[in-house]
């Protein structure tokens, strides 16, 4: 059975706890909340995915970042601005649903890069 293209479009997008919360609920139902700085960590701009996958880097500092501004892109995805001024990442309906739905071992892999490189949600840093 395919999947329905709409399951993964989004209801709602809002901005809760001064930006430092974006809440998404989807077609199918599931609702996530994300925080400011798991998407900043997260961000899909090259600038921190890099273009192959050994140029990604770890962000460490951004534990208190918030969302300034969220701007359609298309019917396709949202450009988020964080406080950091970092607005280059494109966060599409699909990646956003794959950040909420697997986000224990996402969030869990991130902390382990932060102490395997000696960085802190804390301390501004990247490696």
């Amino acid at each position: 059975m395919l999947e329905n293209p709409n399951d993964r479009w989004p209801n709602e997008i809002r901005l809760t706890d001064n930006g430092h919360v974006l809440k998404i609920r989807f077609g199918d139902g599931a609702s996530y909340n994300l925080s400011a700085e798991y998407l900043r960590v997260m961000s899909p701009s090259a600038e921190v995915q890099g273009h192959r996958r050994e140029d990604r880097i770890t962000i460490g500092g951004k534990r208190q970042c918030a969302i300034i501004g969220i701007d359609p892109v298309g019917t396709y995805a949202v450009r988020l601005t964080f406080d950091d001024m970092h607005a280059t990442g494109i966060f599409t309906w699909d990646y956003l649903y794959e950040l909420g739905s697997h986000f224990p071992g996402k969030w869990a892999a991130y902390e382990a890069e932060l102490k395997a490189k000696g960085l802190s949600r804390d301390r501004p840093g990247q490696a």
